[in-house]
């Protein structure tokens, strides 16, 4: 399988101010991106999870990052580095969508063992690697290898997207 992969991050901002005989304006453009190839090491990626999935009111589920995620085509896949994730609580959901602290085993190459973040409905979380970075977010099967994704709330379902892209070795 071969993986290639774009991701970027852009805020255009124009903020103006009236003054006496003219307007005052700060023109912002903030743009971030990556390119990765396939394969592993710095500036590459081969493997790819992504999901929409649904928890009951109340509910937690655990991905594990290391072994046990499947890709699109069914392969079980085990993730030693991640260089992008992004997670989107849908916009239709009552309750936050919280991320993080699983209590054993946390994937840390994010958060750290006891952080998380809240997804408010229509909130969108990504964090990528830089193109030369090697290493990227580090997953330790078995230690370091847990992403807790939990209903903030009692009542009503929350469905969320997630996407990681990362490399094997």
């Amino acid at each position: 399988m071969t993986v290639t992969s774009d991701f970027g991050i852009r805020a255009s901002v124009r903020s103006t101010k009236a003054l006496d005989l003219s307007t005052a304006a700060d023109p912002l453009d903030f743009v971030r991106g990556v390119h990765l190839e396939s394969g592993t090491g710095a500036g590459k990626a081969d493997l790819v999870f992504h999901d929409r999935r649904t928890l009951a009111a109340s509910a937690d589920e655990t991905l594990d990052l290391a072994g046990v995620l499947t890709d699109a085509y069914g392969a079980a896949i085990t993730f030693a580095r991640i260089k992008f994730i992004a997670i989107s609580a849908a916009s239709g959901n009552t309750n936050n969508v919280v991320v993080g602290a699983n209590g054993s085993n946390d994937w840390v190459g994010l958060l750290n063992a006891a952080g998380t973040l809240t997804l408010r409905p229509g909130a969108t979380f990504a964090a990528m690697a830089g193109s030369t970075d090697a290493t990227g977010m580090a997953v330790a099967a078995g230690t370091e290898d847990l992403l807790k994704v939990a209903n903030s709330g009692s009542g009503t379902s929350v469905t969320y997207d997630i996407v990681i892209v990362g490399a094997s070795a």
